[in-house]
């Protein structure tokens, strides 16, 4: 008598089996059955066309019945849509006139300051809108150019590789430069900065002013004639240089004549003190809402 250990079994694995054995027993029974007894004929011919022929009337009327759904429901959903249209029509036209009537006040406002101030006292206070962005200037300067880079999309996770996008911190390096060097007046795409000014990403977008801004990013400024040499050869100029060499990214400074940067978005201040050189006339004890900031703009980190 030997001790022989019993031979073990494995069962195949599912994909084994199915590799195997491709045909669910279900069909292959109903393959022999068929065989055996043949093709129905009879009554059990007839209950199988008659439940074929019951189940496609069913489909059939539900069909129907939907798409009769559907086209009478139609007409209330373009009745809709077409109220929602006219509703945003309207507000679009609301706001151009409202905003055509503030500019008109605005130029009565600009219109009475100047008679009442006099010639000196509104120069001075023009010279104070254009530093601090409430007037539009016109100069010479610099512009500089920031664009996107390539973004591949991973074939396997489709996630989107957004290394060489240009970040909002790309954006605050060069404005802060560009202050740094000397610029009196910079736009981002035609969005002025002012001492309140913000740079801030939102998702995938940039906000100046909570305003959006896409690529290609042009950043000018009015400042020194050497402005544009000052900032290519600078920390700013040599970094996005780099971006450029790594990843791929697109960086332009040139020179930029007789540009009209735009006035910017009116201030909203909230705390202010009366001047020095204020006039006698205005009381001491009086107090303004509002704030006048002579920090630099947040166009930086």
């Amino acid at each position: 008598m030997t001790d022989e250990q019993p031979k073990r079994v494995f069962a195949p694995d599912f994909l084994t089996e199915l590799f195997r054995n491709p045909l669910d027993p279900g069909y292959a029974d109903a393959a022999a059955r068929k065989a055996v007894e043949g093709e129905p004929t009879g009554t059990r011919k007839w209950l199988s066309s008659g439940v074929a022929t019951v189940t496609l009337i069913a489909l059939g009327f539900l069909f129907v019945v939907a798409y009769q759904q559907t086209v009478a429901d139609e007409p209330a959903r373009t009745t809709a849509r077409a109220a929602l249209i006219e509703q945003v029509q309207n507000r679009r036209d609301e706001t151009v006139e409202l905003q055509a009537k503030a500019d008109q006040l605005g130029d009565d406002v600009a219109g009475l300051r100047e008679r009442e101030l006099g010639g000196a006292t509104a120069a001075r206070l023009r010279d104070l809108e254009a530093a601090t962005g409430l007037a539009p200037v016109k100069g010479s300067g610099a512009r500089i150019r920031l664009a996107d880079g390539p973004t591949p999309i991973n074939a396997v996770t489709g996630e989107r590789n957004t290394t060489a996008r240009v970040k909002d911190t790309d954006l605050q390096l060069a404005t802060n430069a560009l202050w740094s060097l000397g610029a009196e007046a910079i736009t981002i795409n035609g969005q002025r900065l002012t001492a309140t000014s913000t740079i801030r990403q939102a998702g995938e977008a940039i906000l100046v002013d909570f305003q959006p801004v896409t690529t290609p990013y042009e950043v000018i400024a009015i400042g020194p004639d050497h402005l544009a040499g000052d900032f290519r050869d600078g920390f700013a100029g040599e970094f996005f240089k780099e971006l450029v060499r790594q990843y791929g990214m697109s960086f332009e400074a040139s020179d930029a004549h007789d540009v009209t940067l735009p006035a910017a978005t009116e201030l909203k201040l909230r705390v202010a003190s009366p001047s020095p050189s204020a006039s006698a006339s205005i009381s001491s004890s009086a107090s303004i809402s509002g704030s006048v900031s002579s920090s630099p703009s947040e166009g930086g980190r």
